[in-house]
């Protein structure tokens, strides 16, 4: 008896330990600690707060992205989609995107407040919208009302995301000082990428041990309500966020043609933005396509969806460090254009696959191109935008991109559906490698001869 009492004692002072270990006081200081040795200066308290809830934002916004993203298209494809109809649900939801931005910059202003923008859009918004896709089975028994519904949901909560864009980058620009923001965002997307490397296999078993005869939908259902359950999560650590604006900022007035001149003085940002048209318009030709492919194509399991994916995440997550030391040293013009020739690769790829383990080798490395070249693109619009015009510059971008990303799929869904999807690869890959022509021409080209002017961040080219 005495030696079951010290067995129990024992027990339960280590789980006392571990409590306390890990109570919420314990992490967020060794968080903070953490955040705290990226800079050479000693940061303020209230500087590495806001660090502190961004990187948490962060993680668990990845999550609830990470339960839902691979299978978005899946579902619909589960309803009866086609390719065409795969695209729309991309084309649709890029161009509400498109549609949010402006307002988006401008309810900066009407709110009074960059972090309310960014709450109401994407942590209220967005979120509770992904609702609907648990309640759909239950709601509507038509397949062809059921996919429209999907693309709408799914056009909510692309809207409220590129709602909240401008203010999110403005705020980024910010809460993050330039010195650090690469060794940062690669610190923060470790921590995003680590559970994101559980979640999304996770989430494709989930799926494929849910879904029954009596309840087809049911494993998509489940990940859809785990989604947004940590989604609150992320909008709770947002909302704590300490906004460093002057409290009258928001409310500042630009007409827009002061607006419209700070961004024609801006030529860097501008090359940037053509650069970036071009880019994504071969991007989005495959993205929203490739699970869909792999699917139909190639036999995958939406647990093998799940598995592929995570090659992507855990290749990321494995060089991220390295990946965030690189774009600092070797500047963020310099790895977006050498990534960008090597991405052209990742379609062509695609096209010689014939089975879905050759696909876990792909994302890996697909993983840690794509990785390295978002740092260095998104490093490089906060260096390039103009200062006083951020929010409305992103919001140009987002434009952009938004655009893009509406017309590359539905021309790209057709195409599958006529042609297949092999001819859609490798139009992609030839619209990448002009892409990257163009960025070397209009970006890197001037930079080298200081056409940018202060502007352009000080790179190095060794």
């Amino acid at each position: 008896m005495t030696d079951k009492v010290k067995d129990a004692t024992n027990l339960s002072t280590s789980i006392s330990r571990l409590a306390r270990t890990l109570s919420p006081g314990n992490v967020t200081g060794a968080l903070d600690r953490s955040l705290a040795r990226l800079s050479a200066n000693q940061p303020e308290d209230v500087e590495v707060q806001r660090l502190r809830w961004f990187w948490l934002d962060g993680v668990f916004a990845t999550i609830s992205s990470s339960f839902y993203g691979s299978f978005v298209a899946l579902f619909a494809v589960a309803y009866g989609a086609t390719n065409a109809q795969i695209g729309q649900l991309t084309a649709v939801a890029s161009l509400c995107g498109l549609i949010a931005l402006v307002p988006g910059a401008q309810a900066i202003k009407l709110l009074g407040g960059r972090r309310k923008a960014v709450v109401l859009g994407s942590g209220m918004i967005a979120r509770v919208a992904l609702l609907g896709w648990v309640l759909l089975p239950f709601l509507l028994r038509n397949p062809g009302a059921a996919i429209l519904a999907i693309i709408a949901v799914n056009a909510v909560i692309t809207f409220a995301n590129n709602f909240a864009n401008p203010a999110w980058t403005a705020i980024v620009a910010d809460i993050v000082p330039r010195e650090i923001r690469g060794r940062f965002f690669s610190h923060r997307n470790i921590g995003a990428n680590l559970p994101a490397l559980l979640v999304v296999p996770l989430a494709g078993w989930l799926i494929q041990i849910g879904n029954r005869p009596g309840a087809p939908f049911a494993g998509y259902q489940l990940v859809f309500a785990l989604a947004f359950a940590s989604g609150v999560v992320a909008t709770f650590a947002y909302s704590r966020i300490n906004d460093p604006a002057p409290s009258d900022q928001g409310r500042q007035r630009q007409r827009l043609g002061e607006v419209s001149q700070i961004i024609r003085s801006a030529p860097g940002f501008l090359s940037l933005v053509a650069v970036t048209l071009i880019w994504n318009l071969g991007a989005q030709m495959t993205g929203p396509f490739l699970n869909v492919y792999l699917v139909s194509n190639l036999g995958a399991t939406t647990a093998m969806v799940g598995w592929t994916s995570a090659a992507s995440t855990l290749a990321a997550l494995l060089t991220q460090r390295w990946l965030g030391r690189w774009v600092d040293r070797r500047g963020n013009i310099w790895v977006q254009g050498a990534l960008s020739f090597t991405i052209v690769g990742i379609p062509l790829a695609w096209m010689v696959a014939t089975a879905p383990w050759h696909v876990l080798i792909i994302n890996a490395i697909a993983g840690i191109l794509w990785t390295g070249h978002a740092l260095a693109s998104f490093n490089l619009l906060l260096d390039l935008a103009p200062e006083k015009a951020r929010a409305e510059a992103n919001a140009i971008f987002q434009l952009v991109i938004a655009g893009s990303a509406t017309i590359a799929p539905m021309v790209s869904g057709y195409l599958a559906d006529a042609l297949g999807f092999k001819p859609m690869f490798a139009l992609s890959a030839a619209m990448r490698v002009v892409g990257a022509l163009a960025f070397v021409w209009w970006v890197a080209r001037p930079a080298s001869r200081g056409a940018h002017g202060s502007h352009l961040p000080a790179d190095r080219t060794d």
